[in-house]
């Protein structure tokens, strides 16, 4: 029987497969300009980033189909244009740019929840990992009441827009989903 740790590995694998599959029948047609992500928002056309992910959100149950993912509990979204919108409008009203790779590193994010043994084993195997799938980097992320360690999918391109894996300890997933509630969806306009 398959462990959590091996359900893991390759839940990173297929993704960052995926992640090279659709960023190459995206990005290598020669129908999509192809611009350098690692540049600030002011050289990125927001059209570029939202063209990208309307795109996506059409395809992705496509790939996934394809996928080697029987058997692992995980959820999985493709970041709505109006959560793109505000987070752009966030990082342009800073005085600090930083690289679209950097912002715009979740349009395609997936979680798995796991026991905190596993999370702990998972994150001393994640460098290795790191090594061996060709990941952009991984971190774990503690602010606010929110936990959790944060996988990013790059292959290697400034080209492709990254995509993340969200791994939460079962311990702090009520925490997690209170504060995502409360910082992340502030962009949610009243309807009248």
């Amino acid at each position: 029987m398959e462990t959590n740790i091996q359900k893991t590995e390759r839940l990173i694998r297929e993704i960052n497969r995926i992640h090279a599959q659709y960023s190459q029948d995206y990005f290598e047609t020669g129908k999509v300009q192809k611009i350098n992500l690692s540049h600030t928002l002011q050289k990125v056309p927001r059209e570029h980033i939202l063209s990208y992910r309307l795109n996506l959100h059409e395809a992705i149950n496509d790939y996934l189909a394809f996928a080697d993912t029987r058997g692992i509990d995980f959820f999985y979204r493709v970041k709505t244009a109006e959560s793109i919108n505000d987070k752009i409008a966030r990082y342009l009203a800073r005085e600090n740019q930083y690289p679209v790779n950097n912002i715009l590193n979740d349009i395609f994010g997936a979680r798995v929840i796991l026991p905190s043994e596993s999370v702990a084993e998972i994150m001393a195997r994640l460098d290795d990992w790191k090594a061996q799938y060709g990941l952009k980097n991984w971190y774990l992320r503690d602010v606010d009441g929110y936990i959790g360690v944060h996988v990013y999918f790059k292959n290697s391109s400034n080209f492709y827009y990254p995509w993340e894996l969200q791994i939460w300890d079962e311990k702090d997933v009520a925490e997690n989903i209170r504060n995502h509630q409360a910082y992340k969806r502030d962009f949610v306009q009243a309807v009248e």
